[in-house]
């Protein structure tokens, strides 16, 4: 199947947000509280962040369509001197079809182009799924970190790594 990658406009938002519930509700139900899930998703997708990250230039927001149906999407930005995947989701029914493939290559390719020799990432160790996900597209697990969100939630994932 063609995936067709698309930056993120201004009017993708509502979309991204509703997207981004529904596949946080599949991929972490049984990992965070709702609770957590609400609060994150309140921080990470609130329209003037999601606004102020299109136009940040060392953000790169792109989607993943097939078949002209929006199947997941992907942040990138500079992190502490890195370049960083910092959102990756594909809908649940739209997995397994490439386009995680095809935002991760999208990812390494910026990467490549700004002259960063690798991408990083930070996944919740509990989140198989998704472990698995990334080292079939060659991360590796670099260390393990818990941050602190604040309201009583932490983060507790894996930085993983992928040469380039």
């Amino acid at each position: 199947m063609p995936i067709d990658i698309r930056p993120i406009a201004p009017e993708d938002i509502p979309a991204i947000v509703a997207l981004a519930r529904t596949t946080w509700l599949d991929a972490y139900a049984e990992i965070l509280s709702l609770a957590q899930i609400d609060y994150m998703l309140a921080q990470r997708y609130d329209r003037a962040r999601l606004m102020a990250d299109i136009a940040n230039p060392e953000k790169w927001l792109h989607q993943a369509f097939i078949d002209d149906v929006r199947a997941g999407f992907a942040a990138c930005e500079i992190h502490k001197d890195e370049f960083k995947l910092d959102k990756l989701y594909i809908h649940p029914g739209m997995q397994r079809k490439g386009a995680g493939a095809a935002l991760v290559a999208h990812a390494a390719a910026l990467a490549r182009e700004h002259g960063y020799p690798g991408v990083i990432l930070a996944v919740n160790k509990n989140n198989a799924q998704a472990i698995r996900a990334y080292a079939k597209y060659g991360f590796q697990v670099r260390n393990k970190t818990v941050t602190d969100i604040g309201d009583g939630f932490a983060m507790d994932d894996y930085i993983m790594i992928k040469p380039l």
